[in-house]
């Protein structure tokens, strides 16, 4: 049988009050693990905490991702008294627009709240993964570091920046029995992508409903992912299951990547 079980195990996710953030989140509790949800919003974070299976069992940490001194500070209280398993890095990605035309902060902050908060992340939890010998780290980025995407210069640059971060980090840290993988999600429902699809249909005359017409005609499968979905393949690698996976770019995106 398959073993999807973490009990015992205690997982961070970041960007944890919405999106596939939460989703994964929500996943991971019900698999057995203990979470530590991190985000900005203390208020949406306790209504977090609430949602999830068996919620006495979980906590939170309050963190700016723009900020990465108030992302070290979070963890380093975090991993005072206990030991991470798993961390799942994700948040929100940076404005769309051409890269030609981006602001040269653009590109310092995106690197700040990506790839810099990443590493500050898991310096903090890899010693609790050694010592334990269950370790699990997934990224959450996005297709484009298969196929760059129209329109998400900035992105598409950082993001790719984090997974060679990522598939050097799985060299690395292999060894130790922690695994470093990459979900790339496709178009999925969230807020982030509501808020690409408006940016969309402002600059083009259409309505929201037209660009999200034509996303999904991109699909081979016609439709948007669900946050759950993406959340699914997340927990998957974080599974005692998936221990000889590693180092990988995995696309949840019904398809729509046309490179191999």
């Amino acid at each position: 049988m398959m073993n999807l079980d973490l009990t015992g195990k205690t997982a961070v996710v970041c960007g944890a009050t919405q999106g596939i953030g939460f989703a994964t989140a929500s996943q991971l509790a019900k698999q057995g693990a203990s979470l530590v949800l991190i985000a900005r919003s203390e208020e949406r974070l306790i209504h977090a905490v609430s949602q999830l299976e068996n919620p006495e069992k979980h906590t939170y940490a309050v963190a700016d991702f723009s900020h990465p001194q108030s992302v070290k500070e979070a963890i380093l209280k975090v991993t005072a008294d206990r030991d991470i398993n798993i961390l799942v890095n994700n948040t929100g990605g940076p404005n769309p627009g051409k890269a030609i035309e981006a602001d040269i902060e653009e590109f310092r902050q995106a690197f700040n709240a990506h790839l810099i908060c990443n590493q500050i992340l898991t310096q903090a939890v890899v010693e609790g993964m050694k010592k334990t010998g269950y370790g699990r780290i997934v990224n959450v980025i996005s297709t484009s570091v298969k196929q760059p995407l129209p329109n998400l210069g900035v992105s598409n640059t950082i993001r790719g920046a984090v997974a060679s971060w990522s598939k050097t980090l799985a060299s690395e840290l292999g060894a130790f029995g922690i695994t470093v993988n990459n979900v790339l999600p496709g178009a999925t429902s969230t807020g982030r992508l509501e808020q690409i699809m408006n940016n969309k249909a402002a600059k083009t005359g259409h309505t929201a409903e037209e660009v999200k017409h034509e996303m999904e005609n991109e699909v081979p499968l016609k439709r948007l992912a669900k946050p759950d979905e993406i959340a699914n393949a997340i927990a998957f690698l974080c599974s005692p299951a998936a221990a000889y996976i590693n180092g990988i770019n995995l696309p949840v995106d019904g398809g729509r990547t046309l490179s191999l």
